[in-house]
């Protein structure tokens, strides 16, 4: 791979990048959005941590592992524009999610507010929360086609009462792929004097972040997504103002038995004796992406995800969300399709053409999000276009 980053349309230079990748020959991966694979040297780097901890346990948890955390964190927390005392590492954006539920105080007649975009996992978590404690959760929905970010904002503070104790938003949409206003929703939310979750599994990476600046209460995300972490890396932003109260679900040792908590994030170090391989590899994730730079990675897949908004657009009048826009969307594209069978859609497209893709239903219709990093191609796309070419006849 050179050094000189080639032009995003250089598609015989951008083939080599495959290589940094073990992806299986049979398959089109156009879905690293779900379930983004680590790269060769991710993979080794996590192999070379697990090799340490099965070959000398008691060196490793009672000598190893705490410095390493805190050093694996402080590359993160530098990487995310935040502060290394603001984050704890956590098994993904669900765990996260989890946390603030079980950390946010509710009682009857207060009130959550989602967007109709939000991870399904989101609200499942939020309405159980609510159910448990007599809150009611509230559901708003964003005008479609999206043409502004103050017409997102004005749809989601238009559905904000004087019960509303917490808006949860996420800042790439999981479903519609969406790049979401968040920084003047946290604005806005600030002004209101309301609490904010912000979901962003698919922002660390895909996007430039500064968690710090956007004043959020909590910022959830995943690693394994387009930073290209191993699988069980995530992390959970708490600001300070929320951290005097917040612990843990799983409470156990905290730091090594010997040390007294100093601080909120203590009790996260050491949750039960677990493998924390997949935390200490995130600084080889950070690595990999800046080696390859985030500009570069950022402008490629844009490129390629504007490319397969194009094409089916041109073959199959797909329609999208959104203005062609990097503001709007990164990595992802999402174009709706005729209505009909998503899981038939899905399945045909493995078992006929070896193409991993999704196929969504949101608010009745159906769409392909396509998701995109360095080892796809426009070939990637164009066999897709085929393949729905022929599907849908």
């Amino acid at each position: 791979m050179s050094h000189s980053p080639p032009a995003v349309d250089d598609e015989a230079a951008w083939r080599d990048w495959r290589g940094a990748w073990s992806l299986r020959e049979d398959t089109t991966y156009l879905n690293h959005g779900s379930f983004g694979p680590p790269p060769n040297v991710v993979r080794e780097a996590r192999r070379a941590w697990i090799d340490r901890l099965d070959e000398q346990p008691m060196d490793f948890f009672v000598r190893t592992l705490e410095p390493a955390w805190f050093a694996a964190r402080e590359q993160l927390a530098t990487f995310v524009g935040s502060r290394p005392e603001h984050l704890v590492f956590v098994e993904n954006a669900t765990t996260g999610m989890n946390l603030v539920a079980a950390n946010t105080p509710l009682a009857a007649g207060d009130e959550v507010l989602l967007t109709d975009h939000e991870y399904g996992a989101v609200n499942s978590i939020w309405r159980r929360a609510c159910d448990r404690s007599g809150a009611r959760l509230r559901i708003a929905t964003l005008s479609l086609p999206f043409t502004s970010g103050e017409q997102v904002v004005d749809d989601i503070f238009r559905q904000v009462g004087p019960n509303t104790r917490l808006l949860v938003v996420s800042h790439i949409t999981s479903a519609t792929a969406t790049i979401l206003p968040v920084e003047a929703i946290c604005r806005q939310a600030r002004q209101r004097g309301l609490s904010v979750c912000v979901d962003g599994p698919h922002a660390v990476a895909q996007v430039p972040l500064a968690i710090d600046d956007l004043d959020c209460d909590y910022y959830t995300a995943s690693c394994h997504k387009w930073l290209c972490a191993p699988f069980g890396s995530g992390f959970l932003f708490v600001h300070p103002r929320r951290q005097d109260d917040f612990a843990p679900q799983q409470l156990s040792w905290g730091r090594v038995e010997s040390a007294e908590k100093t601080q909120w994030c203590d009790e996260f170090v050491w949750t039960g004796t677990r493998d924390p391989s997949a935390y200490l590899t995130v600084p080889a994730a950070i690595d990999f992406m800046e080696h390859a730079g985030l500009d570069v990675f950022r402008r490629r897949s844009h490129h390629l995800a504007a490319h397969a908004r194009r094409r089916l657009m041109e073959s199959l009048g797909a329609e999208p969300l959104v203005p062609d826009d990097a503001a709007w969307y990164g990595s992802m594209a999402l174009l709706r399709l005729p209505d009909g069978d998503r899981a038939a859609l899905q399945r045909a497209l493995w078992t006929q053409y070896g193409i991993e893709v999704p196929i969504i239903d949101f608010a009745g219709r159906r769409y392909v999000r396509v998701s995109c990093h360095l080892y796809n191609t426009v070939a990637d796309i164009d066999r897709l276009v085929v393949a729905l070419s022929e599907l849908l006849g």
